[in-house]
């Protein structure tokens, strides 16, 4: 089967300029609505971050493999909603959390742990999906400093400098960080469209997988925010806690997938991130809303 792929020149601005800037910003603004007290807070009482993590780990994966199971779809497609499961969550599951006034301590300290685990998850799990479905001994690894210098400088060293500057300029944090939500927002926003618009110019035949993939996506998607809601629920989580872990079982980073799928530093396969790019088209508003209703909800 013939698939269309992206254009080169429009993914390398869209992965090496426009993505770190807007993460960036938006690590910087989130860092400015926090304090230490919340980090401490979330380590102090670590029973929810030990169950969100448990649900992004094993049990979005484990709903992966079974929808990809009775799919139907292409191996290649099968093994790449493997891989969107296995990835963590992004500065976009953190933007939503901090809009939705979830714990935001909470999203950036379950986003940080899981990035580094993903070290040997999406190895494994990936490496299970081919041999599940494609029959093959392919076995692939992440670069460990490289990735560790990415989870830094994209997440840690952005939000610790946000921290910063409100710890010694706490009024001009508060007013900035009123103003740059807005414009993080919008900023992502634009970064949405243009990965559409870089993916935009596939053939018949590929427009067809899309298609036929795109509700297993969309499923995935809902299920793993229905799964965080229930969850916190049963957990007894307060509102803000149980937000937080719909928003970050609901969306995984979408750009580590494609990467992981489409470049040749790991498995070279363009068919296998079209799930990834499925994905980041819709997840954001999905859980943007869902996020509102059991915020509304739990009110």
């Amino acid at each position: 089967m013939d698939f269309g792929k992206p254009n080169p020149m429009s993914g390398e601005i869209l992965s090496k300029y426009l993505l770190p800037v807007v993460i960036g910003l938006i690590m910087i603004n989130l860092g400015l609505s926090l304090n230490l007290k919340d980090f401490k807070q979330v380590f102090k009482q670590p029973k929810a971050l030990m169950v969100g993590l448990c649900c992004q780990m094993v049990l979005l994966p484990a709903i992966a493999f079974m929808l990809a199971g009775i799919s139907g779809l292409p191996s290649t497609i099968k093994t790449g909603i493997i891989i969107i499961a296995a990835c963590p969550g992004g500065a976009t599951s953190n933007l939503i959390t901090y809009l939705l006034k979830g714990n935001v301590a909470l999203s950036i300290s379950m986003t940080s742990i899981n990035s580094l685990l993903v070290l040997f998850s999406i190895p494994g799990f990936t490496w299970l999906a081919l041999r599940a479905f494609a029959d093959s001994q392919t076995f692939i690894g992440l670069p460990f400093f490289q990735t560790l210098l990415k989870i830094f400088f994209m997440i840690l060293l952005p939000t610790a400098l946000g921290l910063m500057f409100k710890h010694y300029r706490n009024r001009l944090a508060i007013a900035i960080e009123s103003k740059m939500k807005y414009l993080t927002t919008a900023l992502l926003a634009i970064v949405f469209m243009y990965t559409i618009v870089c993916n935009n110019n596939s053939t018949s035949n590929a427009m067809q997988v899309y298609l036929l993939s795109a509700p297993y996506v969309l499923v995935l998607n809902i299920a793993g925010m229905l799964c965080g809601g229930i969850i916190g629920r049963l957990f007894g989580f307060g509102r803000e806690k149980t937000i937080t872990l719909v928003i970050e079982v609901g969306i995984q980073n979408s750009a580590l997938a494609i990467t992981i799928a489409a470049s040749q530093v790991f498995l070279g396969n363009a068919q296998m991130a079209i799930p990834a790019v499925i994905y980041g088209m819709f997840s954001f508003f999905n859980a943007a809303v869902f996020g509102y209703i059991v915020k509304k909800m739990m009110s």
